[in-house]
């Protein structure tokens, strides 16, 4: 796949001006409220393995509405005193998968969280446990064009608070340190890392790998590929809703979230990435609140980016962020 979107130098300036409702942060206060106002009934229930170097437990705790929602808590088995932590979230149809699926993060020394999606898990991998309970009119097959003419009703509303929510499930973990909780993700789980950077900014790092929901409507109006292209399809039947599709989408933009985030973050992008187009990201990344921030640039990747080796940078880069915020 060759190099299609704007050039590496063109790329790294590139900070489009990305619509935001005057009420963004109205809206997303209120929907956290909302989400606050039902106990958070955290359950951790014990799951044999098999393993013998970590503990895994089921989690439950309640989401968006009050949903219950799953997670997988995978920690080092043995060891003492409060623990730094990883939020993790998924990509584009993904579901939390085996318990025995989560390992490295432990394994480095980490409480890990590997969320579930709500309503996902069936497209790759080994499956979901939280269903959405929610419906949505009229919409393409997917997520994005779920609840599209009203931002209080799309998908993303209810995940992105899932995923606020599952930090503070995380942090009342015992044994976990809630001053060194970081949240990761790629794709759909680096947009969810982004939201979760502005909604929560006391988070200790934020990990986005070639994060998508960024700088959406130029996503929409240059890649043919799914997820984005579900958007198009739906305007390209409903033709009168584009502005209150975008607007509702505005609320969800991943760069609009991450202008609010100040923690230390390490992005990745793609330059072959027609899934998440390189531009998209670097618009979320050059909007970035936190003055301490990096981009790896896998340039000859599509939206695979760096796979393992991106996380084997992750690694020692999120240890000194954290021994450094104890320093302080």
């Amino acid at each position: 796949m060759p190099l299609w979107d704007l050039s590496r130098d063109e790329l790294a300036g590139y900070a489009p001006e990305i619509a935001e409702p005057d009420d963004f942060d109205e809206f997303w206060a209120g929907t956290l409220s909302e989400a606050r106002e039902h106990d958070l009934g955290l359950r951790l229930e014990p799951v044999d393995t098999g393993l013998v170097l970590v503990d895994v437990f089921d989690v439950t705790f309640s989401g968006f509405g009050g949903h219950p929602v799953k997670g997988w808590l995978t920690r080092p088995r043995g060891v003492d005193g409060p623990l730094p932590a990883v939020l993790s979230c998924n990509g584009y149809g993904g579901g939390r998968g085996l318990a025995t699926g989560h390992l490295g993060w432990a394994n480095a020394g980490y409480a890990e969280l590997f969320l579930d999606t709500r309503g996902q898990g069936s497209r790759w991998g080994d499956g979901g446990d939280t269903p959405d309970p929610v419906g949505s009119g009229p919409a393409v097959p997917g997520f994005m064009t779920r609840g599209i003419t009203d931002p209080r009703e799309h998908y993303y509303r209810r995940l992105f608070t899932d995923a606020a929510r599952g930090v503070e499930a995380l942090r009342a973990v015992p044994g976990v340190d809630p001053a060194r909780t970081a949240v990761a993700g790629g794709s759909q789980g680096g947009a969810m890392a982004l939201a979760v950077g502005g909604l929560v900014p006391d988070v200790a790092a934020v990990l986005p790998d070639v994060p998508f929901l960024c700088h959406i409507r130029r996503g929409v109006e240059i890649t043919a590929r799914d997820p984005y292209a579900e958007v198009s399809n739906y305007l390209a039947v409903n033709r009168g809703h584009t502005e209150q599709a975008f607007r509702t989408l505005s609320y969800i933009d991943a760069a609009n979230h991450a202008k609010r985030a100040v923690a230390p973050a390490r992005f990745s992008v793609a330059l072959m990435d027609q899934t998440c187009p390189p531009s998209t990201v670097y618009a979320a990344f050059n909007a970035y609140g936190g003055a301490e921030k990096e981009i790896d640039v896998w340039p000859f990747n599509d939206h695979e980016g760096g796979g393992g080796h991106q996380w084997s940078r992750q690694l020692p880069w999120l240890s000194e962020v954290l021994a450094a915020g104890r320093r302080r």
